[in-house]
């Protein structure tokens, strides 16, 4: 069975989405109504902006969706029998299995970066990858220093040995230092607006959830496979609300892989700018086949 697998946030680069937008009429289409949609040209900062340009939020995520969406629009083998995505990847995935439409997914997209963006601001935080150390350890140490007075909390559970925290400056920088003290290889800081995935979204959270709540969702035409608990649906009302979690829960990558491999799933397929997601795959099932889409 082939799982289609769906990049998010830092997977953009300077050009993306060119080249398809050269030589794929069907995607240089939908890129153009995109430009429409959103009220300005996504695709000029998509293919000659800086990278301190897309590193915007506001731009990386409608960027990365675009991308994704106009790749699948161009494969007509895709079929996909199962469909997840990394954070903002889980919109590209509703596209893929026809709960979204098009234009919907993108205009939900728009008005969740900004209510992150928002948030950010609002409330200051940051990310950091803990690598080489098992998930119990780090999800106890962000606890105790969570219950103590200061925010951070386990983001993205990527594959075995490899975790992201989020929260406030503080919790970041004593986590970092504790966590290294329990045998982690390296605790790295991210170079990210804010503490996605965690208790200090929660602004931005209800602000989507006013969004979602105003569009249209249809039953999947394959089961899409949720970051807040790694498991398939298919009804429209439950893939809502875990959307709306998603902004504050982790995204539970490594379960989400295990459960797809479980369901049947051998062959994984990644659909959008850059392999970061095949190269976890492989961590988390290496007896698994996996192929960037390509044209």
């Amino acid at each position: 069975m082939k799982a289609v697998i769906f990049p998010g946030q830092g997977s953009q680069f300077t050009g993306m989405g060119r080249d398809l937008y050269e030589q794929q009429p069907a995607a240089r289409q939908l890129m153009d109504h995109a430009n429409e949609i959103l009220g300005f040209r996504l695709t000029d900062v998509m293919f000659s902006g800086t990278e301190e340009d897309l590193r915007q939020t506001n731009v990386t995520q409608p960027a990365i969706f675009l991308h994704s969406v106009a790749l699948a629009t161009v494969l007509p083998d895709l079929r996909p029998d199962m469909v997840a995505g990394h954070s903002l990847g889980e919109f590209s995935a509703l596209v893929a299995a026809k709960v979204l439409k098009f234009e919907d997914a993108l205009q939900l997209v728009a008005q969740r970066a900004q209510a992150m963006q928002a948030a950010c601001q609002e409330q200051p935080g940051t990310m950091a990858a803990i690598l080489g150390l098992d998930d119990e350890t780090t999800v106890r140490i962000c606890q105790e220093i969570t219950q103590a007075g200061n925010v951070v909390v386990a983001a993205n559970f990527n594959c075995p040995g490899q975790l992201v925290i989020s929260g406030s400056q503080r919790g970041i920088e004593l986590a970092c230092e504790q966590l290294k003290a329990a045998g982690a290889k390296r605790a790295l800081p991210l170079p990210v607006g804010g503490a996605f995935h965690s208790p200090l979204m929660q602004s931005a959270e209800a602000a989507l959830a006013q969004a979602i709540e105003r569009t249209q969702f249809a039953a999947g035409s394959c089961a899409v496979y949720q970051n807040v608990d790694a498991a398939p649906h298919r009804d429209p009302d439950e893939i809502r609300q875990n959307l709306v979690r998603q902004l504050t829960a982790p995204v539970r990558w490594t379960q989400s892989v295990q459960r797809m491999v479980a369901d049947g799933a051998t062959e994984f397929v990644e659909c959008g700018p850059g392999k970061v997601l095949l190269g976890l795959v492989k961590k988390i099932a290496p007896e698994a086949a996996g192929s960037p889409a390509a044209v």
